[in-house]
Parts: structure tokens; C-alpha cells; sequence
């Protein structure tokens, strides 16, 4: 029942409380397991016989998971949770173009001003380091610069960079940082080329840090819409089947995570002022909620209600 897919899920007890929520890379096998040994949770043992129900937002990456789940957090921390928030760090990563040179390194801020982008924010500062390190690989903006010294001469030289091209590497940067589809395939490409030079070259250790940054890059560009600076504060809903989900806006992050019994006429005004662009992330939601709610109806036990939602 639940998708193989990323998510946010939450469980609840008979009287409806939040009892845990977390995260998924695959929604099924990551709640499937709580009914499993534990072994690597065993602080959640006796949590397990308390759930009642399952609740699950499916989301379009594991990164937009993260988001959700620390957004969510941040508002309500529910009893078996240990952290408000998530462990991971917001960074950005920052291009710098200045006369005659270009640079990009990772930050805890966004920077603005004359030559600054900033793009993100991104969760896991280890992950965007490793994903400028593999953009840093492939463009070379460090050695497209106009006062390189003697030994730098030689290093571009030897990688064929060429300061004339500085501003086609740049945008090559910005593109892939913007999520363009063929910006993304082609630097992956050639993280690709040189893994797989590095194994055959038997250097282990560097085809493991480039594929450590090939990961890291499709993170930071996977799809991730559930954080949106600046929007204004919105009620998001969905129906399905009776079922109403129900997001709240706030400040740009989802805060309120709401899914309710509704009838096609109390749901309508409600969906109808759903901004377009989470249209489809709703629909999905409510898709998975209203079968999630079928699955679920009146179980005899937690047990059966969890084993129904993972089927």
C-alpha cells in the first residue's frame, strides 16, 4: 500500500496522538521495519504496539523528505521523537564572480551582493561540500583565473582550462545549481567518466569520493518544493475518497500536517484556493491518504493497521 518512494510518514495512537515522525528513502521498507528487530532503534520497541494508524505524505525526493520532516518537526515534536528539527545543518552554496576570477565554496548563510548567488539552502553541510567538490572536479573555476602563478599555469594547462572559457564554466555552475535537467546530466556524465577512470586505474579511494560527490550532487538538485521563501501563508489542500489533507504554509515551510474524513462539498472551496504549483503534490498526498484510510478501516490492532499500510 505504501509507495516505494520517499516520504514523510506518522504514526498515531487510538486517540489519535502523534506519536513518531520521520522520513523515508522507500516509505514501505522504512515503515515495514518498525515491525521488525530494532535492532539499530531500540529506543522505539515500545512504541510499536501503541500505533493505530500510519500516515504518509509522499514526497518527489528524498531532500524535499528531509525538508518536510524538519519543517514539521520544528512546529510539533511528537512524544517518540528525540530531536526537534533533524540533525542535519541548512547551508548554501555560494557562487562568487568577480573581475578575472570565479569561486564557489559552501556556506551557513545565504550572501547577497555585487558577484554573489547563493543557492538553497540545502540540508547536510557534508553533502554540499561533497557536491561543490564534484562541481569543482568537473569546471575547474580555480584554475580560469587571470592571476594564476607559475605552477597554477601548469595545473591549467595539464586539465586544458582556458580563461576564455571561464564564463561558460560559470554558467555551466549556475545551471546545474538551478536544477537544469542537461546541466545535471552532463556534469554527472563526467563524474562518471572519471569514477570509472579511477577504478580502472585500481585508485579505490578516489572513485569512492567521487561517487560520495556524485550522490551529493543529486541531492542538492533533486526536486525540492516544500520550502518556499517568500510565499505567502496558504491553507494547501487535497481530497480523495472522503479523505482531506491538509497542509499549513507558514513563513514559507509546511508547519501543520492535517488528514481528516471530508465529504466532495465541504473539501471544494478548500481545494479550489490550493495555489496551482502544489496542485499535484496535494493530489498525491490525498491519493495515498484516502487508500491509507480504506486499508486502515476499523483494524482490530495496531498491529494489523501497519501491516495492512505497508502491504
Amino acid at each position: 500500500m505504501l509507495p516505494s518512494g520517499p516520504g514523510v510518514y506518522r504514526f498515531r495512537d487510538r486517540q489519535g496522538r502523534a506519536l513518531y515522525l520521520g522520513r523515508a528513502g522507500d516509505l514501505r521498507q522504512r515503515v515495514g521495519s518498525y515491525w521488525g528487530d530494532l535492532q539499530d532503534r531500540p529506543h522505539l520497541r515500545r512504541m510499536v504496539p501503541q500505533v493505530d494508524r500510519v500516515e504518509a505524505l509522499p514526497c518527489r525526493s528524498a531532500h524535499e523528505a528531509a525538508w518536510l520532516e524538519r519543517t514539521l518537526l520544528q512546529r510539533a515534536k511528537p512524544r517518540w521523537n528525540r530531536v526537534r528539527g533533524g540533525f542535519e545543518v541548512p547551508t548554501w552554496i555560494v557562487l562568487e564572480t568577480r573581475p578575472g576570477a570565479a569561486r564557489l565554496r559552501v556556506g551557513h548563510e545565504p550572501e547577497d551582493g555585487v558577484g554573489l548567488e547563493s543557492f538553497g539552502p540545502y540540508l547536510g553541510g557534508t553533502r554540499s561540500r561533497q557536491a561543490t567538490a564534484g562541481l569543482r572536479r568537473v569546471l575547474h573555476l580555480d584554475y580560469a583565473d587571470d592571476r594564476l602563478g607559475g605552477s597554477e599555469r601548469d595545473m591549467a594547462r595539464v586539465r586544458g582550462v582556458l580563461v576564455a572559457e571561464r564564463s561558460d564554466r560559470v554558467a555551466l555552475a549556475r545551471a546545474v545549481l538551478h536544477r537544469e535537467a542537461a546541466a545535471c546530466a552532463e556534469v554527472a556524465a563526467r563524474l562518471v567518466h572519471q569514477r570509472d577512470r579511477a577504478v580502472a586505474a585500481l585508485a579505490f579511494e578516489l572513485a569512492a569520493r567521487i561517487q560520495a560527490e556524485l550522490e551529493a550532487l543529486a541531492w542538492v538538485t533533486a526536486e525540492q518544493g516544500v520550502l518556499d521563501p517568500g510565499a505567502a501563508d496558504a491553507t494547501l489542500c487535497g481530497w480523495e475518497g472522503g479523505t482531506l489533507v491538509r497542509l499549513e504554509l507558514r513563513d514559507g515551510r509546511i508547519q501543520r500536517w492535517h488528514t481528516e474524513p471530508s465529504t466532495a462539498p465541504q473539501r471544494s472551496g478548500r481545494c479550489d484556493a490550493t495555489p496551482d504549483h502544489w496542485v499535484a503534490f496535494l493530489a498525491a498526498a490525498a491519493h495515498l491518504a484516502a487508500m491509507l484510510a480504506e486499508v486502515q478501516e476499523d483494524p482490530p490492532d495496531g498491529r494489523r493497521a501497519a501491516a495492512q499500510a505497508v502491504r
